[in-house]
């Protein structure tokens, strides 16, 4: 008895929903009208660099110069460069304040060089007139054996003589750089003519600068050098520092 009832039941259903589906089913509408645009959404987060493009190729009239751009930074110091030519020599500069005043010297520590000498008994011979007999040597400089003065101090010196004769006669101051005796040189000469026979003094002086071993001599004309020689008058030869080389 279930069996019958269960399937009409069953069949019923079926039907039932068959004719629901094929009366109450309605069509489909239309689509509506666009809704208003929402509000920007929020920055996304930054991409990747992309690889670099490819360069485009040129065309087209090139453009005229832009304008100047800012300067850019100061670049790092370069490296000292090689030392330039010396330049030409300037103006001469205006004269320095006066300096002060130095400590007083001691006269007694400064080389004082001097000598004098005359002929009494010298050597016949040769044209260096020897005045054989010292009257005084400071310090040694002059040699009576041989007439010479030698500088011992560099420095100005000055030189005199007075010769006593009664005949024409002509002398001359030489000189001759240390160890260079080939290289004497008259300094000044002097020359006195006598036609009477009297006795007449041939005299002169000059200032020179020295060297260390300079040598400073009286020097005669071998023709006309003839020189008194007796107890009336004396000849002399004399010389002494002015001051010495800075």
């Amino acid at each position: 008895m279930e069996a019958p009832w269960l399937l009409t039941c069953m069949l019923a259903m079926f039907l039932a929903s068959a004719v629901t589906q094929d009366v109450c089913q309605a069509p489909n509408g239309k689509d509506g009208a666009a809704g208003k645009p929402g509000r920007p959404g929020r920055p996304g987060l930054k991409g990747e660099r992309g690889e670099p493009g490819i360069p485009g190729m040129r065309t087209g009239i090139r453009g005229p110069k832009g304008d100047e751009g800012e300067p850019g930074p100061s670049g790092k110091p370069g490296n000292v460069g090689s030392p330039g030519p010396s330049g030409p020599l300037g103006d001469k500069g205006a004269p320095g304040l006066k300096g002060i005043k130095g400590n007083p010297g001691n006269i007694k520590d400064q080389p004082r060089p001097a000598f004098s000498a005359v002929r009494r008994n010298p050597p016949a011979g040769g044209t260096t007139v020897i005045f054989d007999t010292v009257i005084t040597n400071q310090e040694g400089p002059y040699q009576n054996h041989s007439g010479h003065f030698v500088c011992a101090v560099p420095g100005f010196y000055y030189f005199t003589f007075q010769v006593v004769s009664q005949w024409d006669i002509c002398l001359s101051i030489t000189h001759a750089p240390r160890g260079q005796p080939e290289r004497q040189r008259r300094l000044v000469g002097f020359c006195d003519y006598n036609s009477k026979g009297l006795f007449q003094v041939v005299s002169g002086g000059t200032a020179i600068q020295l060297q260390h071993g300079d040598k400073v001599w009286i020097e005669r004309d071998a023709s006309k050098g003839r020189i008194y020689q007796g107890p009336e008058a004396d000849s002399i030869f004399s010389g002494f520092l002015i001051f010495p080389s800075a």
